[in-house]
Parts: C-alpha cells; sequence; structure tokens
C-alpha cells in the first residue's frame, strides 16, 4: 500500500485547514518577525496536518501496541488542557483590551514602546501611537509618559519615537514625559511608575499598547499596585495570530514567575 492509500477526505479537509494555519503563522516571518508565537504556530499546525492527513495509517500503530496508546494519550491529555488554558486566557485578554477608562481628563496615560526602525516607528508602535493621541486629544487634561529604552539597531529610543511622532501631530510636548530606559514590559510600568512620581501624578494610568498586550500589562500594573485601565490600539490581522499565541506563553511566564 502507498503512503497515501488511507487518506480520507475528513482527513484531508482538517489537513487542509492545517496547511493554511500553517501559512497564517509563517505569513510573518517574511517581514523579519520571528518568535515563540509564529514558531509554536507552525509546529502546531504541522503536526495537526500530519496527523489528520495521515490517521488512517497512524490509528492501527497507536491502537496495537500499548506503550505507543499510553504516550499518546498522555499526549492528547495535555493537548487538551492546553487549548482549555488557551481559552481562558484568550476570554481574559478580550475583557482586559476592553477595560476602557470612564472618564480620562486628568488621568496618566502610559504609552508602552515597541520596536524602532532606524528612527521610524514599526506598524505595531504606530498603531499604540495612534491610540495615544486620539486619547490625549480628546482629553486634554491627560499626561503622557512615553515608554521604552534604545536597542542596539534603533537609533532613537522608543519613548523619544512616541514622542517625536505625537509632537508633530500637535501634542504639546510639556504634555509628554519620557521613560527611555526600559527594555521590557515590566520596566516599562515599573520605570514609568517612578516617572509618575518625580512629577506629582497620582492615581491609577491609562494603559495604551496592543489589543493582545494589554492583560500581561494589567497583571503587571497589579503587582505593583498600580490601577489601570485600557486603551487598546488594534493589530495587523495578518500578525494577531502569532502575537495572540505569544501572549499566551507570556501571560502563563507572568502569571507563575512574574
Amino acid at each position: 500500500m502507498g503512503m497515501f492509500d488511507k487518506i480520507s477526505v475528513p482527513g484531508v479537509i482538517l489537513g487542509i485547514v492545517f496547511i493554511l494555519g500553517f501559512l497564517v503563522f509563517l505569513a510573518p516571518v517574511f517581514t523579519g518577525i520571528i518568535n515563540i508565537g509564529n514558531g509554536a504556530g507552525m509546529a502546531i499546525c504541522a503536526f495537526l496536518a500530519f496527523v489528520s492527513l495521515f490517521w488512517g495509517r497512524l490509528y492501527p500503530v497507536i491502537s496495537s501496541n500499548r506503550t505507543v496508546r499510553i504516550v499518546f494519550s498522555v499526549i492528547a491529555g495535555l493537548a487538551a488542557v492546553c487549548v482549555i488554558a488557551a481559552a481562558v486566557i484568550s476570554v481574559l485578554m478580550i475583557r482586559a483590551a476592553e477595560s476602557v477608562p470612564a472618564d480620562g481628563n486628568g488621568n496618566t496615560v502610559i504609552v508602552l514602546g515597541c520596536r524602532v526602525r532606524g528612527d521610524v516607528p514599526t506598524l505595531m508602535l504606530r498603531r499604540r501611537i495612534d491610540a495615544a493621541y486620539e486619547y490625549l486629544e480628546k482629553n486634554p487634561g491627560a499626561i503622557c509618559i512615553a515608554s521604552g529604552g534604545q536597542g542596539g539597531d534603533e537609533l532613537i529610543s522608543e519613548a523619544e519615537c512616541i514622542k517625536n511622532v505625537l509632537v508633530e501631530r500637535g501634542i504639546s510636548p510639556d504634555r509628554i514625559i519620557m521613560e527611555d530606559k526600559s527594555t521590557s514590559t515590566d520596566e516599562n510600568i515599573r520605570f514609568s511608575m517612578e516617572k509618575m512620581e518625580e512629577n506629582g501624578l497620582s492615581g491609577g494610568a491609562v494603559i495604551v499598547t496592543n489589543d493582545y498586550h494589554q492583560l500581561r500589562a494589567k497583571m503587571i500594573c497589579r503587582k505593583y499596585g498600580l490601577e489601570t485601565s485600557a486603551v487598546s490600539a488594534g493589530t495587523s490581522l495578518y500578525l494577531l495570530p502569532t502575537y495572540w499565541v505569544r501572549e499566551w506563553f507570556g501571560v502563563v511566564y507572568q502569571f507563575f514567575f512574574g
């Protein structure tokens, strides 16, 4: 019998679905985005596509060998737990992204940094700046903290990039405080809180970041005792699966080790 003799129509349909999923996670690679999100996504989709397409040949091997059957059952059980955990985290991520401020006038707005290409914001950072600009325009009493340090391949800090774009669009530089030392979300929050204290900005804060990122940012803020609400920037559809899956790992890490 040939390799494809026992492929079923449902298996082919599922296989095609998972192959398309693989391509969705592969797409960001061509723009230079490689992280645990698209790596895990591609690996899972490739594995599920293989199982779907060749289940007819795999099942007799699994069912006839006790050791293989036990291993497969353990893997299936772990996979079920992971699916449930991912679903719960996703619901919490959506809820965190929708935690909008009731009244922003006078609030402190913390814009979390993201990668800069040279001295130009990446698409992800541009979305955050756009969201911050709209909020600051609607709430003239709000003060902005632009947060983010300078990476090795960046000509300016993420904070300076955020400030430059906001000022170009008409936000007064007097309303913008730069925090340009942080290298992670945890440091974004912690160092921004120090800036709040230095400048007499009391109370809570509005966190501006991409929708998928709000839950982890909120968890970090809670760790440091900062009450927050969210102004969420959208994420391009072709990037959303990659960053959404990456955030599952980030949230789990933050929960256990943050």
